[in-house]
């Protein structure tokens, strides 16, 4: 069994080296662009002229690959606490998602118009300890689907990344509140051993 293990962990992260190796090559800032670009390739979510909404946008690989699926005639807000490289007419605000102060700055950038897509691949600092770290990262996730119930338009879509454990089934059931339909995407970017998974809600209800 040893020699199966070892093989398949070798192979495995040759694989993920493959998407930082890509990554390199493209020009994108993070192999995490390569799990938006998956989950787009099927669900459609990047069209031409749409507002898209970036939350936990540093390095900025999904507003890259945002930007470019747009066009000229979109927009594309970024949200991060840390720093972020400008990427060319991306919006950026810094600050934390977790303070009023700072998501008031950046509803300003959206001037009362809704978006038609928010997008949100957050997670916290991890601190080791499963619960505490699976805690924060529902509290982020519930913070940016009340940012989609707000700021996202009738019809719009919010994908998420959440962790599974504790909280799951019942953000799960929120998302279904507000959303036509629920589904679960795990690109193959998303490394096998991480229990991510991105929830898209599609058609925000009126």
């Amino acid at each position: 069994m040893a020699g199966i293990n070892s093989s398949s962990a070798w192979l495995h992260e040759h694989v993920n080296d493959q998407y930082v190796q890509m990554a390199k090559k493209e020009g994108y800032r993070a192999r995490a662009a390569y799990k938006l670009l998956e989950i787009d390739e099927k669900d459609k979510l990047l069209k031409l002229g749409l507002w898209v909404a970036d939350l936990g946008a540093a390095p900025g690989s999904w507003c890259q690959v945002a930007m470019k699926k747009v066009g000229k005639n979109g927009r594309v807000f970024a949200l991060d606490i840390l720093e972020m490289d400008p990427i060319r007419d991306v919006e950026f605000v810094q600050g934390d998602f977790r303070e009023e102060e700072v998501l008031n700055r950046f509803n300003a950038l959206l001037n009362g118009r809704q978006v038609d897509l928010v997008i949100c691949d957050m997670a916290p600092n991890m601190s080791g300890n499963t619960v505490t770290d699976q805690a924060r990262s529902m509290y982020l996730c519930e913070l940016a689907l009340e940012f989609a119930q707000e700021q996202l338009k009738p019809g719009g879509h919010f994908l998420v990344k959440v962790f599974q454990g504790s909280g799951f089934q019942e953000y799960m059931k929120a998302m279904r509140e507000t959303f036509a339909t629920v589904v679960s995407r795990k690109p193959k970017a998303s490394r096998d051993r991480s229990s991510e998974v991105y929830l898209l809600g599609k058609q925000k209800k009126a």
